[in-house]
C-alpha cells in the first residue's frame, strides 16, 4: 500500500462540492464584523468567534498598524532568545492582573498554548484527567504527554460522577491534572466548575481550564468561567486564545509565578517557536483596553445570544441550552444539514455546519455564534431565514 492511498481514496468532500453544498474554506473578501462579503455578496455573519466585534474596531486596527511601524512585521526569534519585546511583557502583566493571577505567559497561537502547558506540567508518573469533548488543542497536548509516559484518562463529558470515579482510583500522592474546556466550543455548554474544584481539592489534583470561548463572554467583566462561578482563586491555571474576544492571533496561560517561570524554561512550544508578532500583541492589548473600558459589550453579546435562543426555541428548533455566545441548532442528518447550510447561505446568512465525525451520529448541527455588534435587524433577518428554511425542509 502506498502512503498516499488514503489521500487518493478520500472523496467525501468532492462529492459534497459537486452537489453545491460544501460549506468550508469560503474566502471572505471584506469583513465588517456582523456583515461580511463573500463571492461579491454581503452576508450576515452568524458563525464567527469575534464575540465582542473587535476585529474591525478602529482602535484595534490602529494599534496593529502602529506596532508594525515601530517594531516591524515579526520578531525573528523565539521568546527565549531574541523574540521578546516590551509589548509581550506589557500584555503578560496586563492579562495576569485582569485574570487575577500572579503571572502570564504568551504563546504564538491558542492551539500551541495547550502543547506548551499540558505536556510540560504533566511528566512521567503523573496523570491527566481530561473531559472526552475537550478541544482538539487539548487532545494534541494530551497525546504529546502520553508519548512522554504520562497516563491520560478521559472522563465522560461533563459527568462529575465519572470524574470522581476516575480520580478515586488514582494514587492520592501522585501528580494529577484535571483539564476541561471552560465553554465547550461545539455545544457552548459550561462545565460544573464548583464540583471540579471540590474534587480537585479532595483528590490532590490541579485544575486547568481552557477559556478560549469564555473570556469576554461570561464572568465578571468577561473574566471567564472561573469568575463566572466566583472561583478565580480556586482554579489553578487558565489558558485561552487571542483569536476570539481579543481580535488577534496567539494564546496565553495564567497561574502562579513559579509555575509560569517553569513553563518559560521547559516548554518546547515556546522555546522553539517564533514569538507572537508585534501587530498581534498590540491588537490584543487594544482589545483588552476596550474589554475593560466597555463592559456593556458583554451585556449586548449576552442579549443577542439570548434573543436568538428564545426565538429558535419558540419556532420549534432543537437547540442546546447554554449561557454562552454559541447557539447550536440540531438538524440530525448530515446531508440535510449541508442543504440547510446552503439555503441559509443563499438567503444571506453564514453559519457553521458540523457533521459526523465532528459530532455524534444523527447529531449534525448548524452552530451559530453571535457578536456584541449584531443589531436587532441582523438577528431578525437570521431568525426569519431559519424559520423559512426550517419549514421548507420540515425541520420545524
Amino acid at each position: 500500500m502506498d502512503l498516499f492511498d488514503k489521500c487518493y481514496s478520500f472523496t467525501r468532500a468532492d462529492e459534497v462540492k459537486k452537489l453545491g453544498y460544501y460549506p468550508y474554506f469560503r474566502p471572505i473578501e471584506e469583513n465588517e464584523g456582523p456583515v461580511v462579503k463573500i463571492e461579491g455578496r454581503k452576508i450576515i455573519m452568524a458563525g464567527s468567534n469575534n464575540y465582542l466585534g473587535l476585529t474591525a474596531h478602529p482602535k484595534v486596527k490602529e494599534a496593529a498598524i502602529e506596532a508594525i511601524k515601530k517594531y516591524g512585521t515579526g520578531c525573528s526569534g523565539s521568546r527565549y532568545l531574541t523574540g521578546t519585546l516590551d509589548l509581550h511583557i506589557e500584555l503578560e502583566k496586563r492579562l495576569a492582573k485582569f485574570m487575577g493571577k500572579e503571572d502570564c505567559l504568551l504563546y504564538s497561537t491558542g492551539f500551541q498554548a495547550a502543547q506548551g502547558v499540558i505536556p510540560v506540567i504533566a511528566q512521567k508518573g503523573d496523570y491527566i484527567i481530561s473531559d472526552k469533548e475537550n478541544h482538539a488543542s487539548i487532545v494534541a497536548g494530551n497525546l504529546i504527554a502520553r508519548a512522554m509516559m504520562v497516563e491520560v484518562i478521559r472522563y465522560k463529558h461533563n459527568d462529575m460522577e465519572d470524574l470522581e470515579r476516575v480520580l478515586s482510583r488514582l494514587p492520592l500522592d501522585a501528580g494529577k491534572l484535571i483539564i476541561s474546556d471552560g465553554i465547550f466550543s461545539t455545544w457552548g455548554t459550561i462545565p460544573d466548575v464548583p464540583k471540579m474544584v471540590q474534587l480537585a481539592k479532595k483528590y490532590n489534583a490541579r485544575l486547568l481550564l481552557d477559556d478560549a470561548h469564555a473570556i469576554g463572554v461570561i464572568g465578571e467583566g468577561g473574566r471567564g468561567t472561573a469568575s463566572h462561578f466566583g472561583l478565580s482563586n480556586d482554579v489553578d491555571m487558565t489558558m485561552a486564545t487571542f483569536s476570539k474576544t481579543f481580535a488577534s492571533l496567539g494564546g496565553f496561560v495564567v497561574g502562579e509565578s513559579k509555575v509560569i517561570n517553569y513553563l518559560k524554561h521547559h516548554a518546547p512550544a515556546l522555546i522553539f517557536s517564533a514569538s507572537p508578532t508585534p501587530a498581534s500583541v498590540a491588537a490584543a492589548l487594544a482589545a483588552l483596553d476596550i474589554l475593560e473600558q466597555e463592559p456593556e459589550r458583554i451585556q449586548k453579546l449576552q442579549y443577542n445570544a439570548q434573543k436568538i435562543r428564545t426565538a429558535f426555541k419558540d419556532l420549534g428548533f432543537k437547540i442546546v441550552e447554554n449561557q454562552s455566545a454559541i447557539v447550536p441548532v440540531i438538524i440530525g442528518d448530515d446531508m440535510k444539514t449541508f442543504i440547510f447550510w446552503r439555503k441559509l447561505y443563499d438567503a444571506g446568512v453564514f453559519v457553521n455546519a458540523f457533521v459526523s465525525p465532528g459530532v455524534p451520529p444523527n447529531m449534525a448541527m448548524l452552530r451559530t455564534s453571535y457578536m456584541a455588534t449584531h443589531e436587532d435587524e441582523h438577528l431578525d433577518f437570521i431568525i426569519d431565514a431559519f424559520k423559512k428554511i426550517g419549514k421548507e425542509l420540515a425541520v420545524i
